[in-house]
Formats: structure tokens, sequence, C-alpha cells
């Protein structure tokens, strides 16, 4: 018997996981920046809080609306081009066909073999054929603005709560080292868990979201530091 031949592709993973990687690594380096500038700035648990929550409320609802407004821009373009495709196959079947023909022609396949997969996908489902080849619009990227909002601002959350949790826990004399050391740690794992799901190299991904947290949370605590206060 033959053996079944497997393979995996990490490409399918790349839109969800470039949405929740980013969601989650902006929610604890913004977060985290925004604690540490209020952290060196004054010696306040209850300062410290209300920045953090703010922060994480703030940037959850701003990457939700961001993410629904960009989706939902996507979703109006697929819209109105797939209506036009509509049209056009109602009006001229021919020319569309001879369009349809000619991608595949483009993509490799003899004319003879392309007229005729042209139009057996043609006989099967016309628009779904040039939405797919001609539009690049499947199913599965078809753009879902309330599904993007909803785990961007869930994604960020999460990643807001890390610096949030590590300053309320920790003594305040030590906070501004348990949010940068706990913050970095969970950078890096973001880092490494993108590459690994994404079949990339983790070192590189690791060091690179872990220095610009570095720089990011730096720049902060050095602000709060220039404006030091009692509160």
């Amino acid at each position: 018997m033959a053996r079944r031949h497997h393979e995996r592709h990490n490409i399918g993973n790349t839109g969800w996981l470039r949405a929740a990687v980013l969601g989650a690594n902006d929610g604890v380096l913004s977060t985290a920046s925004l604690i540490l500038g209020v952290a060196t700035a004054t010696h306040s648990h209850g300062s410290i809080l209300i920045a953090g929550v703010s922060g994480l409320v703030a940037g959850a609802l701003s990457m939700a609306a961001g993410e629904y407004v960009s989706v939902s821009s996507q979703a109006d373009v697929e819209k109105a081009d797939l209506a036009r495709e509509r049209r056009e196959l109602a009006t001229d079947k021919d020319a569309e066909l001879k369009e349809l023909t000619g991608i595949y022609v483009q993509r490799g396949l003899a004319r003879d073999l392309a007229a005729q997969v042209a139009q057996q996908l043609t006989a099967k489902d016309a628009l779904a054929a040039h939405a797919r080849d001609e539009l690049g619009i499947t199913e599965e990227s078809t753009a879902r603005p309330l599904q993007a909002a909803l785990a961007s601002a869930a994604s960020f959350s999460v990643g807001a709560a890390v610096p949030i949790l590590a300053s309320m826990i920790a003594p305040i004399n030590i906070v501004v080292a348990s949010v940068y050391i706990s913050s970095l740690l969970v950078l890096a794992g973001l880092g490494a868990l993108g590459a690994r799901a994404g079949g990339a190299p983790l070192l590189p991904a690791t060091l690179r979201v872990t220095f610009w947290g570095i720089v990011a949370m730096a720049v902060s605590a050095g602000i709060g530091m220039l404006f030091h206060v009692q509160v």
C-alpha cells in the first residue's frame, strides 16, 4: 500500500499569528513603558495601578477600533471587486473566460489546457474562480472586521496584564525591576512563539523583540526620572 504524503506548511498561520503576536507584544510593551514612566516618577502603587489599567483599557479599545476600521475598509474593497466581477460575468461571459484562460497561461499552463481548466471552473462557479484566481480572494482570507477587532483587543489585554500584575505583586521599591524583567521575559517568549509557529529561526526573532523592548522601556523610565514627583 502506498504511503500517504503529508506536508505541513506554516504559511497558513501568518494571518492569525501576526495579529495575535502583534497585539500581545503591543500590550506588554506599551503598558510596561507607561507603568515604568509612572513608577520612576512616583512611589505610589495606586498611581501605578491607575496608569496601568488606563493604558490597558485605552490600548485595547484603540487596537479594536483601528483593526475594525482597517479590516472593514478591506472588506468594502473586496465586496466592490466581487460586485464588479459579478456584473462583468453577467454582461460579457466570453471576455471573462478569455481573461481567466490568460491567467492560467501566465501561470504556466498550455493554452489549450488553460482554456479547458477555465471552462470547467467557470461552469462550476465562475465568480469563485475569478475571486480566487484574479482577485486573490478566498473564503479563508475574507476580511472579518468584528473578529479581527475582538482578537486584537483580547491579545492586547492579555499582554498588558503582565506588567500590571508584576507592578502590583512586587514591593514598591522593586516595581521598576519587576516590571522590566517580567515584561522582557514575556516579550522574548512572544518572539520565540511567533518564530516557532511560523517556522522561522528562534534566535533572531527573540533578540529583535527583546532589543526593541529594552529600548522602549528604558526611554519611558528615563522620562519618568526627568519628571520625578512625589504623589
